[in-house]
């Protein structure tokens, strides 16, 4: 039975991959470095700086195709990753700091809750297709 996926789906299904591969090997390393005495904010900090470049080359390139301004998918990219990063700063913060929940559960939530907004944030506004074929010259064929 073949499945014919939309292409919305179709993104998804790579953004998941991704992600999926990119978080685990860096919520391995995040376990890591909290093993050997560096801070939860600090580790997580680390891996998601990491985590923010590698996702943004393989996303371009290959989840949404992107052809468009790299220079301006690169800066909408980054506001949201930081944004991204504040919102995860802070729930860690209040949840580990103020409440006393286990961190490695709550940076697990965190990276569940942000994906899926940032794969929304992503596909609608940092490599949005719809202002490429309206900014691109049309061609006069003769």
């Amino acid at each position: 039975m073949n499945i014919a996926l939309t292409p919305t789906q179709r993104q998804f299904t790579k953004f998941a991959a991704v992600g999926f591969a990119s978080n685990v090997i860096l919520y391995c390393f995040y376990l890591l470095l909290t093993a050997v005495s560096l801070q939860p904010h600090a580790a997580m900090t680390i891996m998601y700086a990491a985590g923010a470049l590698i996702t943004y080359l393989m996303n371009r390139n290959w989840t949404f195709e992107y052809a468009g301004p790299k220079r301006a998918a690169l800066l909408r990219y980054v506001l949201v990753y930081g944004l991204g990063y504040v919102v995860n700063f802070l729930v860690l913060s209040m949840l580990v700091d103020r409440l006393g929940y286990p961190h490695e559960v709550v940076q697990a939530c965190l990276i569940l809750f942000l994906a899926i907004a940032i794969f929304l944030v992503q596909k609608f506004w940092v490599f949005d297709k719809s202002g490429i074929a309206a900014a691109a010259p049309e061609r006069v064929q003769e």
